[in-house]
């Protein structure tokens, strides 16, 4: 009980736990300085292995910023159609002076001094010269080149056929001595249907295509329609008519067969050409159909053409003067 206290009261000896001989030494080995850690600073320090420290790079605080979506204004809208127009009217105006070009080209060439006829195409020694000009490609609409060109073909085609079939009797004749007047026939409708079939129907259908002339389409119409009945009757073939057809052909078969064979092949072309001329009729037609032409039109036109034309102006003022002249004389 000696090596106790025996008062109670007393105050016991302070003990620090931190000096225990066994925390001192585990304290005292770590690292001496120890910075204080902000985590409200900018910039904070890694610390090596060998105890320097390696600043740490800071990011931008800068923030990110969206761009708002540009959408074009009324003002610039309007300003770009507008562009649209002008550019569409500059090109439509391009096109209007383009086409009166053309048209100035085309009148004068129609003048005596502008324009040379390429038309029949004769050697420039020949006496005769050209009558008429013509070019699909300069004077023609661009959608009527086709049935125009096919219409020239087809006369070309007719003519041929024309010359063949006087060739076609003139074999005939010499099988049957009675039917030379089909030989001097065919001779006569070779030399008037060629130039005439080019004047009455090929050269109206051209300037109706050429000129969108009602005038010409109707006169075209006319005379073209008895075309295809002169076809018909000449793939027909009647005797003495002076055109090898089927009817011809047929009665020389027991007589000679070369001959009969010829007077076939003749007969084959006008049938085509009675076929092709009934197609392009129609052709033609719808074509008409569509540009607008009326027998009004066709009238006015006509009526036009009367009064403006210097022969008939001439011709109207001498009879007025002459009847002039004689009523006052009467009186």
């Amino acid at each position: 009980m000696s090596g106790f206290v025996n008062n109670p009261f007393v105050d016991p000896v302070d003990v620090n736990p931190f000096q225990d001989p066994a925390v001192t030494q585990a304290t005292s080995t770590g690292v001496d300085n120890i910075e204080e850690f902000n985590p409200f600073s900018d910039t904070t320090a890694a610390v090596h292995q060998d105890g320097t420290t390696i600043p740490a790079t800071v990011p931008s605080s800068q923030p990110a910023v969206l761009q708002p979506s540009v959408e074009p204004s009324p003002q610039a809208t309007a300003a770009v159609a507008q562009a649209n127009l002008l550019r569409q009217q500059e090109e439509l105006e391009r096109k209007a002076a383009e086409l009166d070009r053309k048209e100035q080209e085309l009148q004068s060439r129609g003048a005596s001094t502008g324009r040379e006829n390429n038309w029949p195409p004769l050697p420039k020694s020949f006496p005769i010269k050209p009558c008429f000009y013509q070019d699909f490609s300069e004077e023609i609409p661009l959608e009527y080149q086709k049935v125009c060109k096919m219409m020239y073909y087809l006369w070309m085609f007719n003519c041929v056929t024309l010359f063949l079939n006087v060739l076609a009797c003139l074999a005939y004749f010499t099988v049957d001595p009675a039917y030379g007047v089909d030989f001097g026939l065919a001779i006569l409708w070779f030399i008037l249907f060629s130039p005439c079939s080019f004047l009455c129907w090929y050269r109206p259908v051209y300037k109706a295509f050429k000129s969108d002339s009602s005038f010409s389409f109707f006169f075209f119409f006319f005379v073209f329609f008895i075309q295809v009945v002169v076809f018909i009757i000449q793939s027909v073939g009647i005797p003495k008519w002076g055109n090898s057809g089927w009817i011809s052909a047929i009665s020389v078969i027991g007589t000679n067969i070369a001959v009969a064979v010829v007077m076939m092949v003749v007969a084959g072309l006008f049938t085509i050409c009675a076929v092709l001329s009934v197609i392009l009729l129609k052709m033609v037609h719808s074509m008409y159909r569509r540009t607008g032409a009326s027998f009004q039109k066709a009238q006015q036109e006509f009526s036009q053409g009367v009064l403006t034309n210097r022969s008939f102006q001439t011709a109207a003022s001498t009879a007025a003067s002459s009847a002039a002249q004689g009523a006052f004389q009467r009186n």
